[in-house]
């Protein structure tokens, strides 16, 4: 009899601890650093005619910690945004990192969001790899982990209206750099689940603070374009914008799908009725952009399909009948974005600060109607997993609005201080693919499941560039499994897959 799915998975590990199940799912746990990215040393590819394409910058859970000196919280409190930069960058505190330290430890926090010096290290590696980028996509998560938490202490008789104002002024600050680093460039931003005003996962729609952070959000937006995009980011967090020129007839879906995840909550605790609405819109979008022969991306915050991690670390019998735990808390998601494969030329999404390739399917299928949905997920700033911080600078055919290269940049260090950033890898060269779309996604997802002990040469390079810098490539140990969970997006196809016919 064929072992169950979670006992196959700790035989493959370790076989003894579930503590280091979670270690070598790589979420949540430091690993162990090489001191330097491990990078391919591959030579990059002669970029494609400038006519072809056009640069892009991707860039996800920045996750900025504005508590780094707590000193500094109450002049930060007390001033806009816009002057935040000379607070931060004002010299330490005499204590500083014996109360930040002492911060954290009261906020259970494992690990190191991003500073203000890697904020900094970051912003300017982005100047320099990613100059005169199109557009900037920010999937989500600017604020840090333990926002919530880490106010409350510094501000213990604070009342609502004010850390609502603390956490938009984050976000604006946040999003103010990246304007700031790269002017008269639309920066497009997605809420990810701690960009709130109320705790991790909790948000209210038609909130004062969807409507204060999607005027920051729309500030660049065409004028045409920008009234219609507050309102419904007013609404929910979501909008609709053009892609700029030279992309041609191509638009830019973003979506807030905190209200689709499994563990939201409104800010009252009770359950909100904003995913539907998105849903209902997200769907007329796509028709429209269908009957106009219009080219869409897709960005959030959460990926559809299996949180593996989760699954694994619960131990979760998926082989004796249970379900495997989902990011979201349906597959309604998945099935709105799949029948409009034809539309939509790339998903982009983030959170589990790995540097991931999906497909989303219809149903578990692709049918030639809908050709499924090529997804990336942008690896995140912030070090807090282990991993070196990155990001990633694409190239987007400006006729097909097809993501054609990608190339992955990420740092020396954890701290950003002194951090050299470098070149993690180049898609087109480590992968053999001549454009990241769903028939070449297809094709490495079915190289990687005929490959289960990870021997060729692109599951070896997806292992070794998954999590930026780490030393120990461990996803190897539990490569079927995870393989399953790159394309079959329901319960039912996952557990077809880790669960064969006993043999």
């Amino acid at each position: 009899m064929k072992q169950s799915f979670p006992a196959r998975i700790l035989r493959a590990a370790f076989t003894s601890s579930a503590a280091l199940l979670c270690l070598l799912l790589l979420s949540g746990t430091s690993l162990a650093q090489s001191g330097n990215p491990a990078a391919t040393n591959h030579k990059t590819q002669a970029a494609p005619p400038a006519q072809a394409t056009v640069p892009a910058l991707l860039v996800s859970d920045i996750h900025f910690e504005p508590f780094g000196d707590p000193a500094k919280a109450p002049l930060l409190a007390a001033a806009p945004a816009s002057q935040w930069q000379a607070i931060l960058a004002a010299p330490h505190s005499p204590d500083q990192q014996k109360r930040f330290q002492a911060l954290q430890q009261t906020c259970d926090v494992r690990g190191a969001d991003t500073s203000f010096a890697l904020f900094e290290s970051s912003l300017k590696a982005m100047r320099s790899h990613a100059a005169g980028v199109s557009f900037v996509a920010v999937s989500g998560d600017l604020v840090s982990h333990a926002f919530q938490c880490e106010y409350h202490e510094l501000f213990p008789h604070s009342p609502p209206s004010s850390y609502r104002a603390f956490a938009e002024k984050t976000l604006a600050y946040v999003i103010g750099e990246l304007y700031t680093t790269f002017p008269g460039t639309p920066v497009y931003v997605a809420l990810g689940n701690n960009d709130s005003d109320c705790g991790d996962y909790r948000l209210d729609a038609h909130s004062e603070f969807l409507a204060a952070t999607g005027k920051e959000v729309t500030r660049s937006f065409p004028a045409a374009e920008r009234k219609a995009a507050e309102e419904t980011f007013s609404a929910g967090g979501y909008y609709s914008v053009s892609l700029p020129a030279p992309i041609m007839n191509a638009r830019l879906l973003v979506l807030n799908d905190l209200f689709m995840s499994s563990h939201y909550a409104a800010c009252s605790g009770k359950a909100d009725p904003g995913a539907a609405a998105e849903l209902a819109w997200l769907r007329q979008q796509l028709e429209e952009a269908r009957a106009r022969q219009q080219k869409v991306w897709v960005m959030a915050h959460i990926p559809p399909g299996v949180d593996l991690y989760s699954t694994a670390r619960k131990l979760t019998d998926v082989c004796g009948g249970q379900k495997p735990i989902m990011f979201l808390s349906s597959e309604k998601l998945v099935d709105v974005l799949s029948a409009y494969g034809d539309v939509i030329k790339l998903a982009i999404f983030a959170h589990t600060h790995m540097d991931e390739l999906r497909l989303l399917k219809e149903n578990g299928q692709s049918p030639a109607s809908s050709p499924g949905v090529a997804v990336k997920l942008a690896p995140s700033i912030s070090p807090i997993h282990g991993n070196s911080p990155s990001f990633t600078v694409a190239q987007v055919d400006r006729l097909s609005a097809a993501l054609k290269d990608y190339r992955v940049f990420a740092a020396s260090n954890q701290t950003g201080v002194n951090a050299k950033w470098t070149e993690e890898y180049d898609f087109a060269h480590g992968f053999h693919a001549a454009e990241f779309t769903s028939s070449s996604v297809n094709k490495l997802v079915a190289g990687f499941a005929a490959d289960p002990g990870a021997a060729t040469e692109a599951s070896q390079a997806y292992i070794r560039n998954f999590l930026a810098g780490a030393s120990l490539p461990l996803l190897r140990l539990v490569w079927p499994e995870y393989v399953c969970s790159l394309s079959n997006d329901s319960a039912q196809a996952f557990k077809a897959c880790v669960c064969p016919a006993a043999q």
